[in-house]
């Protein structure tokens, strides 16, 4: 059995969408149950493993990709694995998918269920860009977008130094909000969910959903916080006729 959700978002009937959790897979401790990353140190055959039942159970075919904290963006495409933390796809059954462990994923769609995306934002991609180069992806005004955020480090887990708020600051003013002093001198509270949704709303996007969700405090995802010695959940999306 396997507790994965589908996120609750006002996306067109083709848009289709699946986050995992832990469960679900065959993956020993401490990557129990349903690690899908080959990066992290576990059984590659139970990565693959976990990764056949993840399509047998979809019916889609995942592209992942290696990700590496940067804002490049490509065509989702499951015969390679490109350096990329970003994809889209217009074709039926070809799934976006990111991977992550606190880091923040974020699904697009358009309105008219023709072209979807997804996003692997963690503090440095989020502040270089990613998002907008996400958007930029899938070539449509920013009324006819739809974004949900998912499941990662909430704000009251995500300590941060203050250069990681310098770095927001620095092009929003308004990502003032999104830090609180933390009880280490020093150290900020960040709260990445409303940096993205600054980021998304100076673009023009304000249909975005989701971002309640905390990966440290919720034992139903990995969390690299919370044990650094860890699996990867991913979160997909994909088009059907």
């Amino acid at each position: 059995m396997h507790d994965w959700l589908t996120p609750q978002w006002p996306a067109p009937a083709r848009v289709k969408t699946c986050v995992t959790t832990r469960s679900g897979g065959v993956s020993l401790a401490p990557y129990d149950s349903c690690n899908l990353g080959e990066h992290v140190g576990d059984q590659p055959a139970a990565v693959l493993k976990n990764r056949q039942r993840l399509v047998s159970l979809l019916g889609c075919k995942p592209a992942w990709l290696q990700q590496v904290h940067g804002v490049a963006v490509v065509e989702a495409n499951p015969q390679v694995v490109p350096e990329a933390d970003a994809s889209w796809a217009s074709k039926p059954g070809i799934a976006c998918a990111v991977m992550t462990a606190d880091c923040l994923p974020v699904l697009f769609c358009n309105r008219a269920g023709t072209r979807v995306a997804a996003a692997h934002a963690g503090w440095r991609g989020l502040a270089n860009g990613v998002l907008e180069a996400t958007l930029d992806s899938l070539a449509v005004p920013a009324d006819q977008v739809l974004v949900w955020l998912g499941p990662a480090i909430g704000p009251q887990a995500f300590e941060v130094g203050g250069e990681v708020r310098d770095a927001f600051l620095a092009q929003h003013a308004r990502a003032a909000e999104a830090f609180m002093p933390s009880v280490n001198p020093g150290k900020f509270l960040a709260d990445i969910y409303q940096l993205a949704r600054i980021r998304l709303s100076a673009r023009g996007v304000e249909a975005v959903y989701g971002g309640d969700f905390c990966t440290v405090n919720d034992p139903r995802f990995f969390s690299y916080r919370r044990a650094a010695q860890t699996g990867r959940f991913a979160s997909l999306i994909w088009l059907v006729n």
